[in-house]
């Protein structure tokens, strides 16, 4: 594997929406990131992704981009975007975007000229098919946020276009070369401009299983997962690299892709050393218990499933790449929620989780708040949400025959705003984000759970972040914590879960992921303590005593 410079670095992603209001009118911009690039060169970040903060209608949160050559006056201007580049880059921090070009809005002036000429140029930039009342859909794929993938195209009642996501979202043709070079065009438009890369959403969706065909229903609407076609579908490496070879590798760009579904054989075209992209997500984790029924049906993950995935996800990529490791998003729940039982979310436990996935190889990416061990709100009723596709599984759960109170339980912990809700600052009002009214209302633990109550406090979240940045950055230890390979240690004891990362020198990293207190059978004597979340380190006999929730990363004397 060809070491890049990258490698070392810790990423992490802005909401924007949801950081930091500058101007009082509730919704966060580039501004108020402007004003807290001093925060997070402090908290020791190099790469930050901004979600998208492009023109937008915000059918999706900005996911449906009507211009993407233009800032959405929501959140500034264009020359607010440069001054954040030049910022940015005078604090040796590099700004990623958002790449969303599976789909556009309806609101763009490609969709708008397709539906002006359906059989014209731009109406060969979308799946529009001819089609009337009573026909069989091309195909009974559902769609990400309910619903069939196909609906009439404006203006025409013989007609209905594809849509993977939500029907303002209409899915590019990117079989058409002309859409390609328009997108290559657009990239190459703001890698010039000094951005330093991409974030690549929902990428793999860019390939379509063609013909249109119909799959086993798994539901009684009579439509299936789209995940059916994403398996079958071949052929997008044709895509990947040539977007790769016109755009990324020419400038040099750091670019991480959003992939699922991909098959273990392709893991090497996708991050070799001439992948497409430069890294991609571990979403093994995050998918854990889904259930085709929907959310209602999904149970809470523990803790030996989520030490497989990870072992699992790191075996299958050993050698040819690195993985962007992560717990949590902005389409996922807060992840010391949905990874830690509800009755031990506590400081330690918030520390371990923190620990076991930072010290995995690969590049560790922290989503804004993560640091301060935000936590999921509690929603009072389904008026309060604003997820569309929390929406729907509220609507799908109740056809399932829940009630209302069920149905709302099923939704909280997967629901997208549980990590939207404003960062908190403080405990001033609205947590310090917005001298206004907040686009979506903060978390009412913001009043103990928040940055200047921990910036001094050794003890807190933030800090031990802090303290997991700077022993990768730490000169004696970086060449084992970043390139040093990952074996892991004692996988069949139960909550326990131990790895060591052998380079220049061995650790042990170690957490105890249960209450109850447990001992690990040391396999060499321990030398120097690194990181502890608890106040002891006990060996007996050769056996290490860890605590409820313990985590420690201990080097290893040698024999």
């Amino acid at each position: 594997m060809i070491r890049k410079s990258w490698h070392e670095k810790v990423a992490y992603q802005i909401y924007p929406k949801s950081f930091c209001d500058s101007n009082g009118d509730g919704v966060g911009d580039l501004r108020g990131v402007i004003r807290k690039l001093d925060y997070l060169k402090g908290l020791g970040v190099d790469i930050v992704w901004l979600s998208p903060i492009y023109c937008s209608p915000l059918a999706d949160q900005g996911y449906d981009i009507s211009d993407y050559y233009s800032i959405d006056p929501l959140f500034g201007t264009m020359e607010d975007m440069d001054e954040l580049l030049a910022q940015a880059k005078r604090r040796d921090i590099s700004i990623v975007m958002d790449l969303v070009v599976n789909h556009c809005s309806d609101e763009h002036e490609w969709f708008q000229k397709a539906c002006a000429d359906p059989d014209g140029r731009y109406g060969k930039f979308f799946y529009i098919r001819d089609w009337k009342e009573g026909d069989p859909l091309p195909c009974n794929w559902r769609s990400y946020f309910g619903g069939p993938c196909w609906e009439k195209l404006p203006g025409h009642e013989d007609k209905i276009y594809f849509h993977a996501f939500h029907k303002k979202q209409p899915d590019l043709n990117w079989e058409n070369p002309d859409l390609r070079e328009e997108v290559y065009k657009m990239v190459n438009w703001w890698l010039d401009k000094g951005l330093g890369g991409f974030r690549l959403d929902a990428i793999i969706n860019i390939k379509k299983l063609l013909p249109f065909r119909d799959f086993p229903a798994d539901r009684e609407d009579g439509l299936c997962s789209i995940d059916l076609m994403l398996e079958q579908a071949n052929g997008i490496g044709q895509f990947l690299g040539e977007m790769r070879d016109r755009t990324f590798a020419p400038h040099n760009a750091f670019t991480v892709g959003e992939v699922f579904n991909e098959k273990p054989e392709e893991i090497p075209d996708f991050i070799g050393d001439n992948g497409y992209f430069s890294s991609m997500f571990d979403f093994a984790e995050t998918i854990l218990n889904r259930s085709i029924k929907g959310w209602y049906d999904q149970a809470p993950v523990t803790a030996e499933q989520y030490k497989a995935a990870c072992f699992q996800s790191q075996k299958k990529t050993a050698g040819i790449g690195f993985l962007s490791n992560l717990i949590e998003n902005h389409d996922e729940s807060r992840g010391v929620c949905r990874y830690i039982p509800e009755e031990d979310l506590s400081l330690t436990s918030k520390k371990m989780l923190a620990g076991l996935y930072f010290m995995l190889r690969g590049l560790p990416w922290i989503y804004q708040g993560q640091e301060l061990g935000m936590e999921n709100p509690v929603v009072q009723d389904v008026s309060q949400v604003n997820d569309i596709s929390a929406l729907d599984q509220y609507q799908v759960a109740l056809d399932a025959g829940l009630s209302p109170a069920q149905a709302l339980k099923s939704i909280q912990m997967h629901c997208r705003d549980n990590a939207r809700t404003p960062f908190q600052w403080d405990d001033s009002p609205n947590a310090g984000f917005t001298d206004g009214t907040p686009w979506l209302p903060v978390n009412p633990n913001y009043k103990t759970l928040n940055l200047a109550a921990q910036l001094d406090d050794e003890d807190s979240v933030y800090n031990w972040y802090r303290q997991l940045i700077q022993l990768r950055k730490d000169p004696v230890w970086k060449e084992t914590v970043v390139y040093g390979e990952l074996i892991p240690y004692l996988a069949e004891q139960k909550n326990l879960m131990a790895y060591y990362r052998k380079g220049e020198k061995t650790l042990l990293v170690a957490g105890n992921f249960q209450r109850q207190p447990q001992t690990m059978a040391l396999p060499a004597p321990a030398g120097e303590v690194l990181l502890n979340n608890l106040d002891s380190f006990r060996v007996e006999d050769g056996q290490l005593y860890l605590e409820g929730y313990q985590f420690v990363v201990f080097s290893l004397e040698e024999k």
